[in-house]
């Protein structure tokens, strides 16, 4: 019989298509299966054999009732589909026949089931052997269990606590803690040092499903112009095959038939996805075990996250009070509501032509919302915020470092695997600088640098696109606004709300859901986008590959997200001019205007919206449009079918949630954390909401992962990969923007300036520091008389004739030597406002800095734990390791005093 080479290419000719290349059929050799057989022509596949479903819903073994299921290939048999292209149909079937005799070759072994429902439906079952499970678990350095771990765990300090913490936590009796193990690297020849009760268990059915995934995405099954296509996404993608993923172990609604089921799903659902569950803490050791580190890793930084989420919270809404409960006693608002002050001082128009005189006091209701939020617990909150973001990324830190000691992944960066879309494109040898030997890249350097350059451009044009879309915002606030002046008053209907729903307000409100609706678009849009050209960037390791999607999606979507709220924070107001000399956006639309308070409470109004909005989104698309996939799917599949369905088959009709499934959940949060914290100055309530948010969302995921999706492929992680250095960047930027909110987006330094300042004298007419005379003191004069005819209001409005009008600034009056230039109130206000953020950013960074120092990123119990574990594993390695040649060394010392022992006996006789 003729043994097989490791690669052997059968010529396939097409009829159709020549370019479709060669089918590749190859083996490990004798490393895992001794005997495959020969292949005595081009149709000579090793498929696997038809099997009848057994009946058993709840079976995850082959028919034999021995054999692990540890993966489900699925497609759809093109010898039964209605509309039966030939050509294309046979192509694929012979492209899916070499694969699966590769996996085969590969140790793999396979069973085909035909669908119970739907007999064009092919499940295909993979079954990982000893043998098999073994070498990968060398090839890819998984750590698996030496022996039991014999340190003690300290005992909480906070034993008076216990019984509070006792009520949170997950009911041992339910969800079994795991047993502990010292772990090292697997290796073949030293399979008697692992601690190995039963080979069935040994490997988990995570790590089974983990290995055979690492099979699937590396077989080859085709090359064309010498470079290889292999592994199960292409053929995925490319609609070979439906579908590939790993079982449930059983419904979540109830548990297994089986007694040796372990019933992961079932617990899941019933102690950490359903409602009733959702003050308790989180399982997350059975998270890691039944969905793998990653998701794992994911869950316990949104728990932490909401958990510290808790204490700003409660700041935040101690501010909030603050400031509602002391509106009241709000001076500057009195004095814009009183009718013979706010009622007698007549405003300049705020656009051009159309634009009437108004009287300050419509401004009423908004100046007394206002003082919620422009008040000294404003001010309170935004530096604490600043300490408390640090706080929570240094625990963050050091929680991480516990969960990587608990999960052995301490030293994971040594198992990382280049990805198959990387290993496929290696076509150029190079000689590597450091083994000067040779070596398979993708591309040379000048292919890089050109790859990069297109790949910038892309994502700069793409940032260009969200900034017109701004542009155009800003324009429909300028347009409307006219509109809105002129014709609210007009409608009909509309008096009861007449001193809530001013021109200002209207602007603010509808432009605030089109920029909403233009940023979700834009997502939508640009995730694809940022797909392709992470693809064509080609990272060579899947870290590398988040990494950098991560990065041009978090740029995008912070520029997409944050630039509304940037322009109304920091340029909305801020270069008008003055009414005889306004400044206009491309020579035709005048500036905005704030209202008389600033722009905070438009500010907050957009925080608001955009929160508020998204958060309602994303629950509409990550629970509703599962939820009603999956519901009309059991419905076309339960009429008029009572057919037992076997587990395979009903995992197969959940909804696949993508491998960048978790990516954009973290991009969600993130996106959130950033709303939390770099505009949180305007919006004390924040953290409330994100709060709120957080711990429905943490429910929301479990059930959704639990329910409605197939189960994920398992994978390992040491941390939040990019997330944690975009979230340190967005702590800096936060101190910088809050201070920059307070001085310049609210009113709270012009106020400080004149009660310490211009209240008394030389400059005020007050004997003691008083914030009354504020309003009048801040609004300069302009003589109607100067208006440019271009600029000039609608002087016949319901106001009358006037000869002046007041506007938002601090100019000299008409007449003055220096009439319309800044006065010396703008002066003192400008060297406040930039000492107040001087000092601001220093005292926080300074705390910043001392915080960040003082908490190492590992505590000193976990650094003794994880030097304690290597230092014992090392010494059980090497006490095995000698006993190992001890006693082959005692072996050959008996072997040679034998032989010399039988030669010298004759010549004794």
């Amino acid at each position: 019989m003729k043994k097989m080479s490791r690669n052997v290419l059968l010529q396939m000719e097409e009829e159709e298509d020549d370019d479709d290349g060669d089918i590749v059929l190859e083996n490990l050799g004798q490393t895992i299966i001794s005997d495959l057989g020969s292949l005595e022509s081009q149709q000579d596949f090793r498929t696997p054999e038809f099997e009848e479903f057994n009946g058993k819903s709840d079976s995850l073994f082959f028919n034999d009732g021995q054999r692990r299921i540890d993966f489900v290939l699925v497609y759809e048999d093109e010898s039964r589909k209605e509309t039966n292209k030939k050509g294309t149909n046979e192509k694929q079937r012979r492209k899916r026949q070499a694969y699966e005799s590769n996996l085969i070759c590969h140790g793999l072994q396979l069973e085909a089931t035909r669908s119970v429902l739907d007999d064009k439906l092919v499940f295909v079952k993979v079954h990982a052997p000893w043998e098999v499970l073994c070498t990968y678990a060398e090839v890819m350095h998984i750590k698996l269990p030496l022996k039991p771990n014999d340190l003690k765990n300290q005992s909480s300090a906070f034993g008076t606590l216990n019984w509070f913490t006792k009520v949170l936590s997950v009911d041992e009796s339910i969800i079994k803690p795991e047993q502990e193990f010292f772990t090292a690297p697997f290796e073949k020849n030293r399979m008697n040092d692992f601690y190995i009760v039963d080979r069935d268990a040994f490997f988990n059915p995570a790590t089974r499903s983990r290995i055979v995934y690492f099979i699937l995405s590396r077989v080859k099954y085709q090359v064309m112009n010498n470079v290889s296509k292999f592994g199960i996404n292409r053929l995925v993608n490319s609609g070979i095959y439906k579908a590939a993923f790993p079982l449930h172990d059983c419904k979540f609604r109830r548990q297994s038939e089986d007694p040796s089921c372990p019933n992961e799903r079932y617990l899941l659902y019933r102690e950490w996805a359903h409602p009733r569950s959702i003050y308790k803490k989180q399982p997350l050791d059975l998270i890691r075990k039944y969905y793998g580190e990653k998701i794992g890793i994911y869950f316990a930084w949104l728990g932490y996250y909401t958990q510290m989420l808790l204490l700003a919270a409660v700041v935040g809404v101690a501010c909030f009070l603050y400031g509602y409960l002391n509106q009241d006693n709000c001076t500057w608002s009195k004095e814009v509501c009183h009718p013979d002050i706010g009622g007698k001082i007549i405003m300049c128009p705020q656009c051009d032509k159309h634009c009437p005189f108004w009287k300050l006091n419509i401004t009423c209701e908004s100046s007394k919302k206002l003082c919620i939020f422009d008040s000294f617990g404003t001010l309170v909150f935004a530096v604490f915020m600043g300490i408390w973001v640090t706080l929570f990324l240094e625990f963050w830190k050091r929680r991480q470092a516990e969960l990587e000691y608990e999960w052995d992944t301490v030293e994971l960066q040594q198992e990382e695997q280049a990805r198959p879309e990387y290993e496929a494109r290696c076509t150029h040898v190079v000689i590597n600088e450091i083994t000067q030997e040779e070596e398979r890249i993708p591309f040379t350097a000048w292919g890089k640098c050109l790859r990069i350059t297109l790949c910038a451009s892309a994502v700069f044009f793409w940032i260009l696109l969200i900034i017109a879309s701004v542009i155009g915002i800003i324009v429909y606030r300028l347009s409307v606004f006219i509109v809105f002046s002129t014709q609210l008053k007009n409608l009909n209907g509309t008096d009861p709300i007449q001193k809530y729903l001013t021109p200002q307000t209207a602007t603010s409100i509808t432009a605030s859901i089109i920029s909403f609706i233009i940023i979700m678009i834009l997502n939508t849009i640009y995730e694809r986008v940022a797909i392709m050209i992470t693809n064509f960037e080609l990272p060579r390791t899947q870290t590398d590959y988040e990494n950098s999607l991560t990065m041009k999606m978090f740029l995008f979507q912070f520029v997409n997200y944050y630039s509304s709220c940037f322009y109304i924070a920091f340029f909305k107001g801020k270069f008008v001019g003055y009414p005889g000399d306004p400044v206009y956006w491309l020579g035709k639309y005048r500036n905005e205007e704030c209202d008389p308070g600033g722009c905070l409470l438009e500010l907050t109004t957009q925080l608001t919206i955009i929160m508020g909005g998204k958060a309602i989104w994303n629950n509409i698309q990550e629970v509703l449009l599962p939820w009603i996939m999956n519901l009309i799917g059991r419905f076309h599949r339960v009429s008029g079918s009572e057919k037992i369905t076997p587990r395979w088959e009903q995992d197969y009709h959940l909804q696949p949630m993508g491998k960048l499934g978790l990516f954009y959940e973290y991009l969600e949060m993130i996106i959130q954390f950033g709303f939390v914290t770099l505009f949180v100055a305007s919006f004390p309530l924040a953290p409330l909401l994100a709060l709120v948010n957080n711990i429905l969302e943490i429910r929301v995921d479990a059930w959704k992962l639990t329910t409605q999706f197939r189960r994920l492929v398992p994978e390992k992680a040491q941390d939040i990969g990019a997330w944690q250095p975009i979230m340190q960047g967005i702590a800096i930027l936060a101190v910088v923007t809050n201070a920059m909110i307070i001085a310049f987006t609210s009113d709270m330094i012009p106020r400080l300036v004149y009660y310490w300042s211009f209240s008394v004298p030389p400059y005020g007419n007050h004997t003691s520091y008083t914030m009354d005379g504020y309003i009048n003191n801040t609004l300069s004069i302009f003589k109607v008389a100067d208006f440019k005819n271009k600029s000039q209001g609608n002087p016949y409005s319901e106001q009358g004739n006037h000869t002046t009008c007041r506007y938002r600034d601090f100019r000299y009056p008409p007449g003055h030597p220096q009439e319309y230039k800044h006065n010396i109130y703008y002066w003192h206000v400008i060297a406040a406002k930039l000492s107040f953020i001087i000092v601001m950013e220093h005292l926080i960074y300074s705390v910043k800095f001392f915080i960040s120092y003082a908490i190492p990123d590992v505590s000193k119990r976990t650094k003794s734990k994880i030097q304690r574990e290597k230092y014992l594993t090392q010494k059980l390695l090497r006490e095995n390791h000698l006993k190992d040649m001890t006693k082959n060394m005692g072996v050959i010392a008996e072997r040679m005093i034998e032989a010399v022992d039988n030669n010298l006996r004759p010549k004794l006789e």
